[in-house]
């Protein structure tokens, strides 16, 4: 992959430039070979709205989100995700609390996310939607990052589980001939550090032909132990 050149609109760009006055660079804790001019598939926990966040503004790959599909959808869309879903559900916020707050949120948020270029997940047969999208990114030597972690009920510092929907791309990408480096990684919001674990190629990771739910609970628990480590790199 050539030298990073950020592809986002000029005016997301723009607005990059003014977050990062207000939010500082992590400190990126490579365990292994670091991702810098690869082709990379990422996966993270969430953190909420933190990690996608620094990772937008200092990730240095050209890359593309997966995100839930409300998200992409129209104003009103995002309105209600973020007032019933993200604030009331996952951040446990009083529900007329959340409404409000979202009124004033709603608009940036949506302006946000065009930027982003998400590409849309999910929770049924329209997730075929999400691998074509997915495989046609990766044909174009983008990256792609992925928040696998379940937080229907919240954001946890210890993960529940992993949805095993991107290992079915993983397998996909195989088909395709792209045996891509996977890098797992956790957040640390309060330390402000990404740990991101050595590098595993996809064919290893999938070369005992496990079921998917299975692959996925491996990497949950190993990106336990990443979260785990933040106090000793």
């Amino acid at each position: 992959m050539s030298k990073y050149k950020d592809n986002r609109r000029p005016w997301f760009r723009n607005v990059k430039s003014v977050l990062r006055l207000f939010i500082r660079k992590p400190r990126f804790v490579f365990l292994g070979k670091s991702m810098e001019g690869q082709q990379i598939f990422f996966l993270s926990n969430h953190v909420g709205a933190s990690a996608p966040l620094v990772l937008e503004l200092y990730g240095n790959h050209p890359f593309r989100f997966w995100g839930t599909y409300e998200m992409n959808g129209g104003l009103i869309e995002v309105y209600k995700y973020l007032s019933n879903v993200y604030f009331h559900q996952k951040k446990h916020m009083n529900l007329f609390v959340a409404r409000c707050l979202s009124v004033i949120v709603a608009p940036l948020t949506y302006l946000f996310y065009r930027g982003l270029n998400l590409i849309s997940t999910y929770p049924d047969i329209r997730f075929r939607k999400t691998l074509s999208e997915t495989l046609k990114t990766l044909r174009e030597r983008q990256s792609v990052v992925i928040f696998p972690e379940f937080s229907k009920n919240g954001y946890f510092d210890e993960l529940k589980m992993f949805h095993s929907g991107f290992v079915l791309l993983a397998k996909k990408t195989l088909e395709e001939g792209m045996d891509l480096p996977l890098y797992l990684a956790y957040y640390c919001k309060y330390e402000h550090r990404y740990i991101v674990d050595k590098p595993i190629l996809i064919s290893e990771l999938l070369r005992n032909k496990e079921p998917r739910k299975r692959v996925a609970e491996y990497l949950c628990r190993r990106c336990n132990e990443l979260g785990r480590m933040r106090l000793k790199v």
